[in-house]
Formats: structure tokens, C-alpha cells, sequence
């Protein structure tokens, strides 16, 4: 039998809200699952602690990026099993995974869909799913607080990229499992476990969450010109094609930055470093995703 949890980030909105997916489970057989709910992300970890304790195999979680992300942190490793309910402002690893942003929908991929082992990627320990990047899209990210993205929606980060796209570049290095790679300013480092990421842009063409491996870019554009010409390529699918972009795929990363730069994980922002170690974990989380 299986046994089912909820860790919901209860200001997030999906369908008709939280009661309704009570009434959904219940309809399908799970009228009394281990139900936590949170305020914040980052009170979500540790309610995930508590429904793994208390036996939960499949762990629904409500809310976006940000809130899976923590949940995975927690979850990476186990034997229990992930089922997204894309509840949040982005929902970028349910979209790369096809799951649909319909309440009923959703919960019958969690109850009734495949299993799909997926690689996790970790930095300084953390563990993440879609993307990690330190530099220009940390400090959207970061500048994006709730109540802008409240108001505007995925708009905010567009707000928020477009005010630091004038930032400095850092002089740095990048090593690729172990090989020095890169050396120089760079403005943004980005490393994607999956291939979309900016509003269904794809940005790493050949990723994929099940291969082992991490994709990798560095931007060195600084400037309002020279990041339209970088972000120009990006639409058209071809960001090799830009001299500002470089990338490559890698199982470890290693970053060393001359001055502390901010950096986020799916969408959560975290504090200034000036190093960073990055590593894929290959097939590390169970997640329930649509049947073939």
C-alpha cells in the first residue's frame, strides 16, 4: 500500500486551492495522507523529515521551484517519490517533465503515473534539480522578492534582469572535472539539469535529468548591448553561436571567484560566495511524471 504525504506551501495557488485537493485524494482512496503545511520554502524540509518518518513512499508537494527544490534536498537519496503539484509562480522542472498544471491532472500523475529516476545536481552540499548560477540570474532572482512577483508574475524576473544587466563582471575560474576551463570576467555562470529554463526558453539544447551529467555556461557579456546580442542567440536556440557564451557539459564544477557574487538554486536565492562546488548525483530522486 501507498503510503501518502502532502508538504504544501500554503500561499501558493493551483486549481481550486487546498481543500480541493483534499477532496481529490479522498476521492481516489487517501482521505487521511500525513499533511504538512508551510508558510515559507524553507520550513518545508524538515515537514518532509516528518512524513518520510512517519513511512510516506509518495511525497505530493504544492508550491514551485523553490519549494521542490527544498523538499528534494530532503528527499534526494531515499526511496520515496516525488509527485509535483505546480502550484508556484515558475514551475519549470513539472513543465521540462511534462506535468500538467491542472489539479486532477497532476494527482493522478502522482497516484498513477511512471516512476523516472532523475540525476540531482549539488552545490556546497544542496541539492537541485533544474538549474544552479551564481552572477546575473541570482540577482534577478534575489531582487524578485513575493510581493513582486505577486503582482507581475513571471514579469518580475524580466524587471529584475533588465536593472542588473549593467552589473560588473567577476574574474574567475571554472574547472571542469578538475581541467581548467575557463579563466577571466565572467557575468553569469549558469548549470542546467534540464533543458528549458527562462519561460520555456530552451537553453541547453541536449540536456537531459537522467544522463549523468550537467550542462554548463558561462556568459562574459557586460553591458545593455552586448546581453541583448547574448540573449539574441539564446532565442534563436543557438547560444554557442554568441562570443559571450561558452559552454560544455561536466560531472564536477569547481568556481573561484575573485569577490563574493550571490547564487540560486532553482529559484531560490542564497547568500554571497566566492566558491562554489558543483557535482552531479546520478539518478538520486524518484519523481512521478505522466505514463508514457
Amino acid at each position: 500500500m501507498t503510503s501518502v504525504a502532502v508538504v504544501a506551501h500554503s500561499r501558493k495557488q493551483l486549481g481550486a486551492g487546498l481543500p480541493e485537493l483534499r477532496r481529490s485524494l479522498e476521492r481516489r482512496g487517501f482521505g487521511t495522507p500525513i499533511w504538512h503545511e508551510v508558510q515559507k520554502s524553507k520550513r518545508a524540509p524538515r515537514r518532509v523529515e516528518k512524513a518520510l518518518e512517519a513511512g510516506a513512499d509518495l511525497v505530493f508537494v504544492w508550491g514551485g521551484d523553490g519549494t521542490v527544490q527544498r523538499c528534494i534536498d530532503v528527499m534526494a537519496g531515499s526511496d520515496a517519490t516525488l509527485a509535483i503539484l505546480p502550484a508556484g509562480t515558475a514551475n519549470l522542472l513539472a513543465t521540462n517533465l511534462g506535468i500538467p498544471a491542472d489539479l486532477e491532472a497532476a494527482v493522478d500523475v502522482g497516484l498513477h503515473g511512471g516512476r523516472r529516476r532523475l540525476d540531482t545536481g549539488t552545490v556546497n552540499g544542496e541539492h537541485f534539480a533544474v538549474m544552479a548560477g551564481c552572477g546575473l540570474d541570482a540577482r534577478m532572482i534575489g531582487d524578485a522578492h513575493r510581493s513582486l512577483k505577486d503582482r507581475f508574475g513571471r514579469a518580475a524576473y524580466v524587471w529584475t534582469g533588465a536593472r542588473n544587466l549593467r552589473a560588473a563582471a567577476v574574474p574567475g575560474t571554472v574547472r571542469i572535472d578538475g581541467e581548467l576551463w575557463f579563466s577571466g570576467d565572467l557575468s553569469c555562470l549558469l548549470v542546467g539539469n534540464v533543458g528549458s529554463l527562462f519561460g520555456g526558453m530552451t537553453v541547453f539544447e541536449d540536456a537531459r535529468p537522467d544522463d549523468g551529467r550537467l550542462d554548463v555556461g558561462v556568459v562574459t557579456a557586460t553591458g545593455v548591448t552586448a546581453w541583448l546580442r547574448a540573449f539574441g542567440r539564446l532565442a534563436a536556440g543557438s547560444p554557442d553561436r554568441s562570443p559571450f557564451v561558452r559552454t560544455t557539459v561536466a560531472r564536477r564544477i569547481d568556481v573561484r571567484l575573485d569577490r563574493p557574487l550571490p547564487y540560486e538554486l532553482d529559484g531560490g536565492a542564497r547568500s554571497e560566495t566566492k566558491k562554489l562546488k558543483i557535482k552531479v548525483r546520478p539518478g538520486s530522486m524518484s519523481v512521478a511524471v505522466p505514463a508514457p
